[in-house]
């Protein structure tokens, strides 16, 4: 049960904070309408499970190399978590997602911006690998860990519709814009006390 609800915890606070895939989705669904919003969400979640992938397929060489590899890669990933919340907040004020100059999207095309924009950023496969790093122990069964990696997909794709819901609706584009700066160091915080906290622990745990 811990491990379901810090996987929730990371998705919903990962998930929320405006970056790259926050600006894809509102810019398409601006640009090309909920349809096409839905569509880049949509690629999102799916470039998502391809970090899940490769994060799984990890765990499995981490485990069977040494327990000490296995605690230095969760010190690496809590430090990363530490380094990214430190950035969201140093960086709040900046990157507010751009107008597009196009009247219309394809779906097809919205998928495709959606998933390259994912699949391409590194940090989106070190947080998955450092999401699994933290939560899954060597005991934790295979189709648990595929739970956890479609809670992860699903709870991002859930948000990003969301997203395009209300970024569709004009009257509240602008107040969303300004909870921008709040919301960034906020979730800024909250990352960093979890890569603090987990970091904190890691030594007198074993895989």
């Amino acid at each position: 049960m811990l491990e379901l609800l810090t996987v929730i915890s990371l998705t919903v606070v990962v998930a929320v904070v405006p970056g790259p895939d926050f600006a894809v989705v509102l810019r398409n669904s601006l640009v090309g309408g909920r349809m096409a919003g839905l569509m880049t969400a949509l690629g999102i979640a799916l470039a998502l499970g391809v970090h899940v992938t490769y994060a799984l397929a990890g765990i499995g060489l981490i485990v069977s190399q040494s327990i000490l590899l296995f605690n230095a890669l969760k010190l690496i990933g809590a430090a990363y978590l530490v380094f990214l919340g430190v950035t969201m907040y140093g960086t709040a004020s900046r990157d507010l997602p751009a107008e597009g100059t196009t009247s219309t999207i394809s779906p097809l095309k919205a998928l495709r911006w959606g998933f390259f924009t994912n699949v391409t950023n590194p940090k989106a496969t070190m947080f998955a690998m450092s999401v699994f790093l933290q939560v899954t122990s060597p005991q934790t069964p295979l189709w648990t860990q595929i739970g956890y990696g479609v809670i992860m997909a699903g709870g991002v794709f859930l948000w990003f519709v969301l997203v395009t819901m209300v970024s569709t609706l004009a009257p509240v584009r602008q107040a969303f814009m300004r909870m921008k700066l709040w919301m960034e160091r906020t979730f800024g915080v909250l990352l960093t006390l979890i890569g603090i906290g987990i970091a904190a622990t890691t030594s007198s745990s074993r895989p």
